[in-house]
């Protein structure tokens, strides 16, 4: 636009400008009609659900003691322990760092992460049934290696979930700390 352009309208627009002065005592009434809004606007306190937390920390531990009894609980070595002490090992160590992963999801547990520790827990014991079957297919097959790879599979998954809900649990907390940190 050019600057007579530029005059021609704020002339034209002239009578629309606000320009009166506010009537006197305007920001007293103004602040008082404010505190009784924000009196009657009290957020009520809020009661800690303190069940909440213990419920995601008892299914937890639930999960690992089932992976501990279920792993120590029979004399007779099933699972991939009896393919071969290699295989026993293998199972050790991913037994371990899931121990090791949930663990960790369970220090994450909070208000804001629960749900997705619960549906992780969800797809974990989904995984460890479907595990369980698999060890009857061992027996049955005679230590068939397509069982092997899958029983293998089946604690990679396991160890992937965990790893995906801890990702889950830091991008929360992030989100969390930006948010909070634009409102300072």
């Amino acid at each position: 636009m050019k600057p007579d352009d530029l005059d021609t309208l704020f002339t034209d627009l002239q009578a629309d400008f606000d320009i009166e002065q506010p009537k006197n005592n305007h920001e007293e009434r103004f602040l008082t009609k404010l505190n009784k809004q924000a009196i009657t606007n009290k957020p009520k306190p809020k009661v800690r659900k303190l069940w909440l937390p213990i419920i995601g920390v008892a299914a937890s531990i639930v999960l690992l003691v089932s992976l501990a009894i279920g792993t120590n609980s029979n004399s007779e070595i099933t699972g991939l322990a009896s393919v071969s002490p290699e295989m026993a090992k293998t199972e050790s160590f991913f037994t371990a760092t899931i121990s090791a992963e949930l663990k960790k999801l369970e220090a994450s547990s909070n208000s804001k992460t629960r749900l997705l520790i619960k549906d992780a827990m969800v797809q974990l014991n989904r995984l460890e049934a479907e595990y369980k079957i698999l060890i009857s297919d061992l027996i049955e097959s005679g230590q068939d290696q397509r069982v092997i790879y899958a029983m293998i599979s089946n604690f990679q998954n396991r160890i992937e979930v965990l790893e995906n809900t801890l990702k889950q649990i830091e991008h929360v907390k992030e989100l969390n700390n930006n948010l909070s940190e634009k409102t300072l």
